[in-house]
């Protein structure tokens, strides 16, 4: 079966761009960015992809330059556009702070590389300081929202990384602007493991699952649960395709970070086992054909 990863990252530190990676100090919700390669290139994922038929691949930002926030996305289509590349990656998700003043300068310079897909900004908020991915509460800023808008003048998708107890805000945020496609990262990140946050996390599934414009993303389990297993994953899985169904969901590999805590093989595996009673048109929706029509690839 062919495959298209939904979400993974490229990167190198020698490029100055990537100065989170450098951050010895810094402890995530996941672990130490020190403990990552140092570089990741097309070619590093294909070789972790092994004999899996990995057909095109979506790379989501991992760089921060709120500057010069295209420089990610120019450098990605220059790998992209390398021959013998095989055009990985084949979509890109760029970064941009929606509270800038310039911010329809900073979409139109990202929407110069024909890659470019959609935007990412981390929204993760938590009482548990490590687990925080983001300075400011940008959901209630009223700035932000209005900004946000402005991806549908430019045609672009958001990739929305948020913990369930934010689900609210999202819900609202997507109900405001229907005509833009939201993404959501990493099943909605169920971080919290206590038996009443998972009730929580399931019922912010589906409350988000009845915006139509909202598809999931089954991706980075491993960051909320170091020492997973198939049987660890399935109900979350299976809860993400219960609330989003198999016409809205979609499964990326969140390598290199998932490196960390399993092999490309692993993962997909985990992925092929836990739909395995699913149709064959179910399954390839999942693995291919929703990413290849979400992303425009």
């Amino acid at each position: 079966m062919k495959i298209i990863d939904a979400h993974h990252h490229f990167w190198s530190v020698a490029s100055g761009n990537y100065t989170w990676l450098e951050n010895s100090e810094l402890e995530m919700l996941w672990g130490h960015p020190t403990d990552l390669p140092r570089e990741y290139f097309p070619n590093d994922l294909l070789g972790d992809t092994g004999k899996f038929e990995l057909s095109k691949s979506v790379h989501v930002q991992c760089g921060y330059n709120p500057t010069q926030s295209a420089d990610e996305s120019k450098w990605l289509q220059e790998l992209a556009d390398q021959p013998g590349s095989g055009g990985f990656p084949h979509a890109f998700v760029g970064y941009v702070d929606f509270t800038a003043d310039d911010i329809e300068d900073l979409l139109s310079q990202h929407c110069e590389y024909k890659n470019v897909r959609g935007i990412r900004q981390i929204l993760n908020r938590h009482e548990n300081p490590l687990w925080v991915m983001s300075d400011h509460d940008y959901l209630k800023d009223p700035t932000w929202c209005t900004h946000f808008s402005l991806l549908a003048k430019f045609d672009l998708s958001f990739d929305l990384q948020i913990y369930y107890h934010q689900i609210d805000e999202a819900i609202s945020l997507a109900r405001k602007n229907p005509d833009i496609l939201i993404i959501l990262n990493h099943a909605g990140m169920p971080a919290d493991r206590d038996s009443q946050s998972i009730n929580a996390w399931r019922t912010a599934m589906q409350k988000l699952a009845e915006c139509d414009n909202v598809v999931a993303k089954i991706s980075g389990l491993g960051m909320c649960d170091k020492q997973w297993t198939v049987d660890s994953i399935r109900p979350f899985v299976l809860d993400v395709l219960d609330a989003f169904g198999t016409e809205r969901s979609m499964f990326g590999s969140n390598f290199p970070v998932d490196i960390l805590f399993s092999d490309y093989k692993t993962i997909w595996n985990a992925y092929d086992s836990i739909t395995s009673e699913l149709s064959n048109d179910e399954r390839a929706k999942l693995f291919h054909d929703n990413a290849e029509t979400y992303y425009r690839i």
